[in-house]
């Protein structure tokens, strides 16, 4: 039996934790610092990775990072000094998600089909190159933004204020010293994911994000506001493009480039002709994607977990997947991505049913109560046996759970649709 320790406090750390808890090789799970809905929450931050490593030690935990923050701030490079098992890549290997410009430069040289790009941190001059091209833009901040860092322009005007936005009023600090000008493909967005012990990556489930804040792709950039799986967007042979031209090839080159990459691999793909280009590469599970994924896996996660770490993924079979659809839909409190309100009582939690389970992100208990203490609050996440299905399981559960300032879009999973998912 193995203890677990699931560092991060959103539906998808809840959902590793709800997954793990199944397999009969785990033992107890903690959640640092956790949220309202999991168990054996350890008040230790992210970001405390000297904290994290000590309750790991003392515990002798295997460690699953769940959030971009500490891998980007090198959680799992200190845990190896000392000898502690985690899962996840390092701070180097990281860099294909905490900075864009790595990532686009990795691509570039490597071949791995991207979209065309320049790189600049001045304001005046990348304003020139907005006024001399002769295609749309996506303005990009470097660093880490939350998922928010990404602005997709419909004329040259947008793009310039984008610009302002990131390089003069910096309202991404740090993460916005330099950005990326990329032209803009439109296609159909989706969600590959695969798992890695650094030499061969089996993938997991395809599914689709939908990352604006309103129904019908409108708003601002989320971090996601729901996911299905599978995505019928990724067909077998797409599927088998990505897999060898994108996944296995990233593998590959970072490891000839002395970066080995251990853990999820995420690659966010626009469709386009059915040619897939990355758009951006995420080095942890994505959420809420996570949430219909694990729903949909039958094999035992942490058999997966255990070989990535020991570099030897390729002795297990291909990880394998319930028929079914499952689908995210995340409830948010009103405002988010901008500001909203906190500490509202959430009511109608306990009506679980087989066919549905509710994963907890932005909450926390008091007194007995569950309150809203984030931007996203809940991942109502249902399977079914058909896609309607599942989205009908899902709503009609969102129909039970109320507080003030509850929101939700009303469309996750329509754009899937109409087509048939015979694909994992």
């Amino acid at each position: 039996m193995v203890d677990i320790l699931v560092v991060g406090s959103g539906g998808r750390e809840h959902a590793l934790g709800w997954k793990l808890s199944q397999s009969p090789k785990v033992g107890t799970i903690y959640h640092a610092p956790g949220n309202g809905g999991t168990s054996n929450n350890v008040d230790i931050e992210v970001h405390e990775i000297e904290k994290l490593a000590q309750f790991a030690s003392e515990k002798k935990c295997l460690t699953i990072v769940g959030p971009e923050v500490p891998l980007a701030a090198g959680i799992v490079d200190v845990f190896a000094k000392k000898g502690l098992a985690i899962f996840g890549p390092t701070q180097d290997a990281a860099r294909i998600e905490s900075s864009k410009v790595w990532a686009k430069n990795f691509m570039k040289r490597n071949g791995i089909p991207t979209a065309c790009f320049e790189i600049f941190d001045d304001a005046a001059k990348a304003k020139e190159y907005v006024k001399s091209v002769s295609y749309t833009l996506v303005v990009k901040a470097d660093g880490l933004a939350a998922g928010k860092g990404v602005i997709v322009c419909n004329d040259k005007q947008e793009a310039i204020s984008a610009i302002d936005k990131i390089l003069v009023e910096k309202s991404f600090g740090a993460s916005g010293a330099r950005i990326i000008l990329e032209e803009r493909i439109d296609g159909v967005e989706a969600s590959y994911i695969a798992i890695s012990d650094g030499t061969v990556a089996y993938p997991m489930a395809t599914s689709q994000d939908h990352k604006r804040v309103y129904d019908g792709d409108r708003g601002p950039n989320t971090g996601g506001m729901g996911a299905y799986s599978p995505t019928s967007v990724i067909d077998d042979t797409l599927a088998q493009d990505i897999q060898k031209n994108v996944i296995e090839k990233t593998i590959s080159c970072m490891k000839k480039e002395g970066t080995t990459f251990c853990g999820f691999l995420y690659a966010g793909i626009m469709v386009k002709d059915g040619k897939p280009f990355v758009l951006e590469f995420n080095a942890r599970m994505g959420d809420p994607e996570c949430q219909p994924i694990l729903m949909r896996m039958d094999s035992d996660l942490v058999d997966y977990i255990q070989a990535s770490i020991d570099g030897t993924l390729s002795s297990l079979p291909k990880i394998s997947w319930k028929r079914q659809s499952a689908v995210c839909v995340v409830l948010a409190s009103k405002g988010y991505p901008e500001s909203y309100p906190k500490n509202e009582e959430i009511l109608g939690l306990d009506a679980q049913d087989s066919n549905s389970y509710v994963f907890h992100a932005g909450t926390k208990r008091v007194d007995g109560k569950v309150l809203t203490n984030g931007g996203r609050v809940l991942g109502v996440t249902a399977i079914g046996d058909t896609l309607q299905g599942a989205i009908s399981n899902a709503y009609a559960r969102i129909e039970k759970i109320g507080w003030p300032s509850k929101y939700c879009r009303t469309d996750i999973g329509k754009k899937g649709l109409g087509s048939s998912t015979g694909q994992t």
